[in-house]
């Protein structure tokens, strides 16, 4: 009886210190950054332009990361990264369309106003 129980009791205590990571001072465990989604630059953003056809704009910006069955007029591009200090960088873009041509830009990074454009 008594040797199950040890058995048992020492089982368990090496399994709960197999889950800790001993912390050597100066060393540190690697962090590899993660990346997800689709990378939309201002200046990939700045390219559209209204009329573009679906084609024109997924040349520009790449396949959609979320096309909805319900809203198949709007493509979604969502992209977040976060490097090996915890600190995470989110983007959101929607692209609308009527007929097939692009109409309207919301989100994160939008296009520049044509008046900004022209300088």
């Amino acid at each position: 009886m008594f040797r199950r129980s040890f058995l048992a009791v020492a089982t368990a205590t090496l399994a709960l210190a197999a889950c800790s990571v001993p912390r050597i001072p100066g060393i540190t465990p690697y962090r590899m950054e993660i990346q997800q989604g689709n990378f939309v630059s201002q200046e990939m953003v700045s390219q559209l332009k209204p009329g573009m056809t679906k084609d024109q704009v997924r040349v520009t910006l790449g396949t959609p990361l979320l096309t909805d069955i319900f809203h198949g007029n709007r493509w979604d591009y969502v992209y977040w990264k976060e490097d090996a200090a915890g600190r995470r960088e989110q983007r959101k873009l929607a692209v609308y369309f009527e007929d097939g041509k692009l109409t309207r830009v919301d989100g994160d990074v939008v296009p520049a106003p044509e008046k900004e454009v022209a300088k």
